[in-house]
């Protein structure tokens, strides 16, 4: 995981059987299929992994209540699965939820019984516990702040949540083990072909500006919001193959929902859902589904979309959340797969995945979500096989275990999430004294964190640590500011930088920062 040799590599070393565009959690999994299969594999990504849609999800592993409700029962069964497979390859990340579907009206209880008894039901035996329906009185136990004018019971239903980010350095470092290797800010500038077919690509080190010809039998395009870029790259009259939502999340007080449960709202004014969810010992709701016209870097929070969530989780919370609770608030823009019309609303288009097929054999991927990574991996390395007639080689990443991967981590502890790196970190804060140095007492972080994620976890700037590393950016934007002088420090010295690379990283930080807070 050292970045200077992974560069070096790709300069001495020029020939591929697959690269990969884009480092969030498709392109990750395509990466991690295709080198596990023995194939040489190269994955590109030009910001940090997980920087775009990936690392800014509602933090669930689920099969979809609401595809459900719509009927998409193959999604469904697909999702459960793989919610399963995810909890079981990487346990010190993913863990067992419990929601409760609070009722107001006498029919609500018996409905969602029935609907969440058979979502158990495809489960299988890689279910997580039976859905049940509760009394006021144990809601009320389970949730002391759910509202309680009205109430009538609900129903319990288990589910899983993780941490995108996280989940995502630790799949870099999944590749690596299996022989592969990824870079990030590492741009794909342009394709090469050779008689009509791809033959290549032409990257450039965004921290340096030099350009690398690499030589590969087969390119993935799994760049997310930005496929359509790279459609245009193989061929400027290729048609646009998706639709921009964007999911806004706000984050809260544990106070608001001081419970181990989270609470689903199960219809929103526009028909969706919302969800409270308990994490890092905060509270995360969301999220809002808009259509976005303009595939953007970060994403801009709306003041309607705000409001929409405050107004929706008001509605069934007893302590009232307002702007000035907000701690952070952040955006991310889903890749749809486009119908071939406009009429469908965001929240309507399946989020299953599509996979083409270009005459000149670039593969691109769309759609899909996090809790399939791995299936929508496995499928789009068999394209790519075909594509570029790679050795037939089966996918054998249902067993895989994550980078890190722990049985039964303790989640009480701030550190559960390195799994088994966790007792590596130590080791590092015990050799150097100064690495035991707290930098946030809130969040409980310490100096060894910083020196590991710039040693083996492939991070590079202020940014990178805050909010993908340690992800305090997402949980409290305004101690992410006030740490960030620090985490600059730290990092300055690990790399060898001189004082005006610290100012100007705290200064770049700071900007990116206070597009997660808001006015009350």
């Amino acid at each position: 995981m050292n970045r200077a040799l992974a560069i070096k590599k790709i300069g001495e070393d020029q020939n591929w059987d697959v690269v990969v565009i884009g480092g969030g959690a498709t392109g990750l999994g395509a990466a991690i299929d295709a080198a596990t299969r023995g194939y040489k594999t190269l994955l590109l990504e030009q910001h940090d992994f997980t920087k775009g849609t990936s690392s800014r999800s509602t933090k669930l592993v689920h099969g979809g209540v609401r595809y459900l409700a719509q009927g998409n029962i193959s999604l469904v069964m697909e999702a459960l699965r793989e919610r399963g497979l995810m909890y079981r390859n990487a346990p010190h990340l993913v863990t067992d939820v419990s929601f409760l579907i609070p009722s107001f009206s006498w029919w609500s209880v018996p409905f969602y019984t029935i609907g969440l008894t058979l979502y158990d039901v495809l489960a299988g035996r890689l279910g997580f516990g039976r859905s049940l329906p509760q009394s006021r009185n144990t809601t009320i136990k389970k949730i002391p702040t759910v509202e309680k004018h009205g109430l009538r019971g609900s129903v319990l239903y288990h589910d899983g949540q993780f941490d995108d980010a996280r989940m995502g350095i630790n799949m870099v470092q999944t590749l690596h083990e299996q022989g592969g290797l990824a870079l990030n800010y590492c741009k794909v500038e342009d394709l090469l072909k050779s008689g009509g077919k791809i033959s290549g690509v032409v990257a450039r080190d965004q921290e340096t500006g030099k350009e690398y010809t690499i030589n590969t039998r087969c390119v993935i395009n799994a760049t997310g919001i930005f496929v359509d870029e790279v459609l245009k790259k193989d061929n400027p009259n290729a048609r646009e193959i998706i639709k921009i939502s964007q999911g806004v999340h706000i984050v809260l007080d544990k106070s608001f929902l001081p419970s181990k449960y989270g609470m689903m709202i199960p219809k929103t004014k526009d028909g969706r859902v919302i969800f409270a969810v308990p994490w890092h010992d905060k509270v995360i709701l969301g999220t809002t589904d808009i259509p976005k016209d303009l595939a953007l870097e970060e994403p801009l929070v709306t003041d309607e979309e705000i409001d929409f969530i405050l107004e929706t989780a008001c509605r069934y919370l007893a302590k009232k959340p307002t702007r000035a609770d907000v701690q952070s608030v952040y955006a991310g823009l889903r890749p749809l797969a486009a119908g071939k019309t406009d009429s469908a609303k965001t929240s309507e288009i399946s989020r299953g995945h599509k996979i083409y097929t270009s005459e000149s054999g670039l593969v691109t991927i769309i759609g899909g979500k996090w809790t399939t990574y791995r299936q929508m991996a496995e499928d789009v390395v068999n394209k790519a096989v075909l594509a570029a007639k790679l050795p037939a080689v089966k996918s054998s990443t249902r067993k895989l275990h994550i980078h890190g991967y722990k049985e039964n981590p303790d989640t009480r502890d701030p550190m559960y999430f390195y799994g088994s790196d966790k007792e590596k970190i130590m080791e590092l804060a015990a050799q150097e004294k100064e690495l035991g140095t707290i930098v946030s007492e809130k969040f409980n972080i310490i100096a060894a964190q910083v020196i590991w994620a710039c040693r083996y976890e492939y991070a590079r700037n202020v940014e990178d640590i805050l909010a993908r590393r340690i992800r305090v950016l997402i949980m409290d934007a305004e101690e992410s500011i006030r740490i960030a002088p620090a985490i600059a420090s730290i990092m300055a010295r690990e790399f060898s930088y001189d004082k005006s690379w610290e100012k100007d990283q705290v200064e770049q930080y700071s900007q990116i920062a206070k597009q997660y807070m808001i006015s009350s």
